[in-house]
């Protein structure tokens, strides 16, 4: 991925927030595609200069800015009177917790969170154990979330009938004239529909709860300690928002219990990783969402990753019968590959449910 240049309006951007020290410099940071992110130094005088994190947000995919700058502030602010090193918003001088500069840009501020790093793929047991635990204790320190409902940043983000809607409709236009070609993807994508209607029916009779969900649950957005490599914030809070459970869960088992990248030339290699599914549940089970989730939600667990696979594969799979408008591509059929990926894993996850329901039951309430 190439770096994103510093914009040369960023001096006026840095005099619209309340930074400490003064400017030394600033360079693109980190793997993230959506926003733009910059680190900055600041000299305070100390030994080292104090780090901020800066961020053009895309309002391309994030329309409502002020409600999604309201949810970031709210839940920065629960979670710091609950933990010590969690993100934290600078103010602008407005006293907003985002501005706008002269150019139409979108801009926020964080503290550097110091002594800490990212991974982006699992490596180790601790790892997941540790991703698992971080999302769960996350959805539990904000279950007590006062000031009433978040706004929906991306409406219906994980809502699986609508996907498949979208897919429908998708298929029936045929825009780019690609439907021939993709016909055992096609037939696929229709022989799980009834998958899309599983929690979102469990929802309408009150089986399962909504609830504040992160929503983009991969391993890169939790921040492990330098030294006890323990989880310490969970970060990129943008899909914060009301959500199920369930739906972290799942796209952490289909990130992080994975055996291939999303978008391998062979899709066969795409498989679930038993060892790692297992760890999965127990760490989030054992941390403070252990005490929340009910008997349905922890049944479901092993569903809910079958159920992004598939809501993944069909998102892959509309953007590439659209001629691949929404998602960035590096190769004409990149799109199809990843639904061939999530399509295997959907596979995958259904020939070891069985196992994976014995492992489910150990941890049954």
């Amino acid at each position: 991925m190439s770096e994103t240049p510093v914009p040369p309006h960023f001096p006026e951007v840095l005099e619209l927030f309340a930074l400490t020290g003064r400017f030394v410099s600033a360079a693109h940071y980190g793997s993230g595609h959506i926003n733009d992110t910059f680190v900055v130094l600041q000299d305070t005088g100390a030994a080292r200069p104090r780090r901020y994190i800066a961020q053009r947000i895309n309002d391309r995919i994030f329309k409502n800015v002020p409600g999604l700058m309201d949810n970031v502030r709210r839940v920065t602010a629960h979670l710091s009177a609950k933990a010590e090193r969690q993100l934290t918003l600078i103010p602008a001088r407005t006293g907003e917790p985002c501005a706008r500069d002269n150019h139409g840009g979108w801009w926020r501020f964080y503290d550097f969170v110091e002594g800490a790093h990212t991974v982006d793929r699992v490596t180790s047991e601790a790892e997941a154990r540790e991703a698992a635990r971080a999302f769960g204790d996350f959805q539990a320190q904000l279950a007590d979330l006062p000031g009433g409902r978040l706004h929906e940043t991306i409406p219906n983000f994980h809502h699986t009938r609508s996907r498949f809607e979208n897919f429908r409709r998708a298929l029936q236009a045929d825009t780019a004239g690609r439907a021939a070609e993709v016909k055992p993807e096609i037939d696929f994508a229709f022989s799980r529909e009834a998958d899309a209607d599983v929690l979102l029916n469990l929802l309408a009779n009150g089986e399962v709860s909504e609830r504040v969900t992160h929503n983009d649950t991969k391993i890169n957005n939790v921040m492990l300690d330098d030294v006890t490599h323990r989880a310490v914030a969970v970060i990129d809070l943008d899909t914060v928002m009301p959500g199920l459970p369930l739906y972290d869960f799942g796209e952490m088992m289909r990130t992080s219990a994975s055996t291939a990248l999303e978008d391998d030339p062979e899709p066969a290699k795409m498989t679930l990783d038993l060892r790692l599914f297992a760890v999965l549940v127990e760490g989030y089970l054992s941390s403070a969402v252990g005490d929340v989730l009910n008997a349905t939600e922890r049944a479901h667990l092993g569903f809910a990753g079958r159920l992004m696979a598939y809501e993944n594969g069909l998102r892959f799979l509309t953007d590439y019968l659209q001629g691949d408008t929404y998602y960035k591509i590096k190769y004409p059929q990149h799109n199809l590959i990843r639904t061939r990926t999530q399509f295997a894993l959907v596979r995958s996850i259904i020939a070891q449910t069985p196992a994976m329901d014995r492992i489910l039951e150990k941890f049954r309430a």
